[in-house]
């Protein structure tokens, strides 16, 4: 099994399932933002006040050139507009996390400490633009994806149990 790249809206549980499928694969496993976050030391959220989103993209393309070229047997977990990269497919297998707009709000609201997890989101504050975003990507989600598993109302073990038979 190659690279498993988890592509989808923001809260839609990337990285929840990455860390299950680590470990129950026991590959490593690498989270995009977390990497930004180290080399800049600086939180997204912050990256994207001090500096704005044009800014942040551009260390997502560096970020997917790194994985291209040093990363393999691994999970990764993506940020909601890692889509973008023009080299995603050359990272690993692409698998969409779909879920609709409501239930990755309701997935968000219902963690301890949502309200929080939901304000650290800076392209949720404002839900109107927020769902127009998510009307906009879901489509371009569905295209670039090798692998699309609908998440909405499912266990976390039997999202991962199914993408690890999509896998094999």
């Amino acid at each position: 099994m190659s690279n498993l790249v988890l592509i989808g809206f923001m809260g839609v549980g990337k990285g929840t399932v990455a860390r299950e499928l680590i470990k129950q694969t026991g590959k490593f496993g690498v989270d995009c933002d977390d990497l930004i976050e180290s080399i800049e030391n600086r939180r997204i959220k912050t990256i994207f006040e001090e500096d704005g989103e044009e800014y942040f993209r551009n260390l997502e393309k560096k970020t997917a050139k790194w994985l291209e070229n040093n990363v393999t047997n691994t999970i990764i977990s993506t940020g909601g507009g890692f889509y973008k990269v023009e080299n995603l497919n050359k990272i690993g297998k692409v698998i969409y996390l779909e879920s609709s707009f409501e239930g990755i709000i309701t997935r968000i609201k219902s963690q301890p400490n949502g309200d929080k997890k939901l304000a650290k989101r800076p392209l949720l504050k404002d839900m109107k633009k927020a769902t127009t975003l998510f009307n906009e990507r879901a489509p371009v989600y569905r295209e670039k994806a090798d692998i699309i598993v609908n998440v909405e109302n499912k266990s976390l073990e039997n999202v991962v149990k199914e993408i690890l038979q999509l896998v094999k």
